[in-house]
Formats: structure tokens, sequence, C-alpha cells
């Protein structure tokens, strides 16, 4: 029965220890570092929370590419803006003809029939006539003849050109084309903003997660630490007890002792590879380079408990939460599609004018100077009459979208609502688990001391003061852990409700 006890012992330390490693290594794992080997830092600053999260805003890559994506859609704002001015064009060429074009007149033959000519005004000319005299003539006869007109090679304008335009049309009606297009892109806008609101506080909570876990790693890396030392000096004390007292202690305890002081050196050699790897982790969330590590200033986590009522946290979100906002844009815009695809049903009315300048060096045919230069003003509308309900549908599939959306937003509601409710319910259930494990921890500590002190005077079993000191490892590294996980769930509030970073960047 003893040895079982014995044995149960120390089963229950080892699960301590590693317990304590699982505590680290997930805090590390959640920072999605890739390397499993140690690297040799080469440089190493320290900071504290403030100074990381500047930091990171200034240099985390996720930002200006958010801030990019802002600015492509105010542009694209714009073009669809860029509609209700008249767009207005200016063209110029110069164009050389192989040879100059010409119109041809074809030849032709028309008849003039015989006819007899009197003098106007009742006059007459004189004729004279050999051997008769000079004689009036009041008329004359013409005789029948044939008239033929050779053809005719016209050149038109000189074979080089140069020619310029000034051309500017306005559209005065579309259907609601062109506001359905400003609404598009206005809720486009927006998404893009609440895109770049929900980049900065992800920056925001991981630089705040990933600093307490460096924190906590140094704890725990301490905390082992610590519990080497004073395995270590167990050992020694057991070492010294079998070999030099009275038989209660024996080579078989010191063995035992032996094989957790090895293990437990092993683990606090993991314990300080996960301290540097969040350290590293840290560093790569504030945009620095690979081979730099950022020590946190605090040497511990702190707590306050939590104050806000759990309503005015879900309301709060409702108005601040970037995926909540975003999906109100993505609404507003399909709308605004909605909008577009019904004009198609309505004509369209717009204004047309040019003035026209010609260069050429002809002054017959075409180029005329009427021709060379002028004005055009005129009046255009296009009015839909049968496109096979290609326009009907468009409407329906937009309308579709419209309440697709709509319902979406009732399950982001909720769901929205419930995370809120269960990271509420979890700061609370922190809070509680804070205090136990504090008297826990200090429980462990009290009972590592006594039996240490029991242990030299060989009142009690070599496995009990090991499992003393395991425990007190236990419940520091429980401890400490509660005290992250609390700030940490507080982190993911300020991330859920969407006020914290908004009230940071409006402090600036």
């Amino acid at each position: 029965m003893i040895q079982r006890q014995n044995l149960r012992g120390m089963r229950i330390g080892s699960l301590a220890c590693v317990a304590a490693v699982i505590f680290l290594s997930d805090v590390v794992r959640g920072a999605g570092v890739a390397a499993v080997r140690e690297v040799i830092e080469q440089n190493e600053r320290e900071a504290n929370l403030e100074e990381c999260l500047e930091t990171a805003f200034q240099n985390n890559r996720r930002r200006p590419a958010s801030r990019f994506a802002v600015a492509m859609a105010e542009a694209q704002h714009r073009q669809a803006l860029a509609g209700y001015w008249p767009q207005i064009g200016l063209k110029g060429g110069y164009q050389r003809l192989d040879e100059a074009p010409n119109f041809l007149f074809p030849a032709s033959t028309f008849s003039v029939p015989a006819q007899n000519i009197a003098i106007p005004m009742g006059g007459s000319i004189p004729v004279t006539v050999p051997g008769v005299g000079t004689i009036p003539v009041s008329s004359f006869p013409v005789p029948a003849q044939s008239i033929r007109i050779p053809a005719q090679d016209v050149r038109l304008m000189d074979p080089d050109n140069l020619s310029a335009s000034l051309n500017a049309d306005w559209l005065l009606y579309d259907g609601g084309m062109r506001r359905g297009h400003r609404e598009q892109a206005a809720g486009w806008v927006e998404m893009m903003k609440q895109e770049s609101h929900q980049t900065d506080l992800e920056i925001a909570d991981s630089v705040r997660r990933f600093y307490y876990g460096s924190v906590l790693a140094r704890q725990l890396q301490q905390v082992g630490q610590d519990t080497l030392a004073r395995m270590e000096a167990t050992l020694n004390l057991t070492e010294t007890m079998y070999k030099e007292g009275g038989g209660k202690v024996k080579r078989t305890d010191w063995l035992e002792n032996k094989v957790m002081v090895e293990s437990l050196r092993s683990m606090v050699a993991l314990l300080e590879k996960n301290e540097k790897m969040a350290r590293s982790a840290l560093a790569n969330t504030m945009g620095l380079s690979w081979d730099t590590t950022v020590r946190p200033a605090d040497k511990e986590t702190p707590f306050a408990p939590f104050i806000d009522r759990l309503d005015g946290l879900v309301s709060a979100a409702y108005r601040f939460n970037p995926d909540w906002n975003k999906l109100e844009a993505g609404i507003r815009a399909a709308e605004g599609a909605v909008r577009t695809a019904k004009s198609g049903h309505y004509p369209k009315l717009a204004v047309t004018g040019e003035l026209r300048k010609w260069w050429n060096d002809d002054s017959a045919g075409m180029a005329t100077d009427r021709n060379k230069e002028g004005w055009t003003v005129g009046v255009g509308m296009e009015i839909p009459l049968f496109s096979g309900f290609l326009v009907k549908n468009k409407v329906a599939e937009t309308r579709a979208q419209v309440a697709k959306l709509k319902e979406e937003q009732f399950l982001i509601k909720e769901g929205l609502a419930i995370q809120i409710k269960d990271t509420f319910l979890g700061l609370s259930a922190a809070e509680k688990s804070h205090q136990a494990t504090l008297e826990a921890m200090n429980a462990a500590v009290e009972s590592r001391d006594l039996n240490t002190r029991a242990y030299q005077n060989e009142l009690v079993e070599t496995e009990k003061v090991i499992r003393a000191q395991l425990m007190e490892a236990l419940m520091s590294a429980q401890h400490y852990k509660v005290r992250y996980d609390h700030i940490a769930l507080q982190s993911q509030l300020n991330l859920l409700v969407g006020t914290e970073v908004l009230k940071k960047l409006e402090s600036r």
C-alpha cells in the first residue's frame, strides 16, 4: 500500500511538471511561430505595453496594407462621382493620304434640236451676202447638232491633313444608374474602413496577448528554475541522509529523487526555449526583424476585476464592432446595386457637343473655308425596349442579395452577442479562479516549507517532500496562467466590442 502511494505521489509530481510545460506551450503556439529550433537573438530591447503597441502600429505590415485598401475604395468612389460631370475630350491628328482624293464627273453628250434664233428686242444684224450685198437679218436658223462634254477629274483636297476637335458629353438623366454606383462605392469605402479598424484591433489584441504571454513565459521559467533548485537541494539532502542517517532514508529514495530532478531539468530547458520564442513572437507581431527580441518591462501580469455590464457591452458592439458595421455597409452597397439594376428600365438622356478645326492646303473641292471649321450641338436619347428580361432578372438578383445580407445580419447579431456573453462569463470564471488559485498557491508554498523542514528532521517521507515541491510549482503555474487568461479575455472582449483601439487612435 505504501509503495502504491509513493508511486501515486511520483505520478502526481510528474503530471505537475508536464502541466506547467503545457501551459506555456499553449501560449507560444498561439503566436503561430513555425520555427522549432532555438535561435540566438542578436538584438534585445525592453519595452512596456504602450511602447509595444506604438511600435506595432508603426511597423506592422498589415496596417499599411489595410490603408491601401481604403485608398483603393475611396478612389473607386471618386470614379463613381465622375459620372455626374461632363466628359470632355480633345482629339487631334495628322493624316497623309497616298493620293489626293478626287471626284470624277463622267463624259456626257446632249443634243441641241434645230431652231430659229430671233434677234432680241425686234432688232436686226447686218449680214453680207456675196453677190447680193448687205441685208438686215432679224433671225437666223440653227441646225440640229450634238454637243459632247469630256470627263472631268476634280481634286477634293490636299493629301496632307491636320485636324483637331473638342468633344463634350453630359449625361442629364440615367434612371438612377449613377446614384446606384455612388451608393455601392460609398458602401465599399465604409467596408474597407471597417476592415482597417479590424486590423488595428487585431494587432492590438495580438500584441497584448503576446506581451503578457511573454511575461507568463518568464514567470513559468522562473518557477521551473526555483523548483529545480529546491529539488537539487532536496536531492543533496537525501543523499546525505541515506549515507549518514539512521537508515530511514534509503538509496531508492535518492534514486527516485534523482529521476525527478533530471526530468525537471529537461523541462526547465524547454521552458527557457519557450520563453525566448515568446519574446520573438512579440517582436514579430510588432513588425520587428526575426533576430530581434523584446523583453516585457512588466514582471507580472496585472489583475483588476472587470466591472462593465453585459448588456452595455452588447449595445456597444452593435455600434463599434467592425464585422457588424461592415455588414451594414454591405447592405447599403447592395441596395445601391438594386438601384443601378433598376435604371436599365429607364431611358438615358445626354447632351453632346463638338468644336472642330481642319487644316488643308487646298481651298476648293471639300477643303473650303466653310468645311474647315465649325461646331455641333445635339441631344441624344436611348430608350430600352426589350432585352430578353435581362434587366428584370438583374433586379431580382440584387434584391435577393440584399435579402440574404439582412438575414445574415440577424445571425451575426445573435452570434456576436453569444461571443460577448461567453467571453464575459469567462472573465467571471477567471476572477473566481484567480482567488481560488491564489489561495491554493499560498497553501502549496506553506506546505512545501513545512514538509521541507520536517524532512530535514526525518519526520516525513521523501516522496511527500517531492510532491509538495512539485505541487507548489503546479499551483504557481496555474495561478499565473489564470491571471494571463483573465487579461487575454479582456483583450478578446475589446476585439469583439471594437472600442478600445478607436479611443486610442482618436486621442492621438
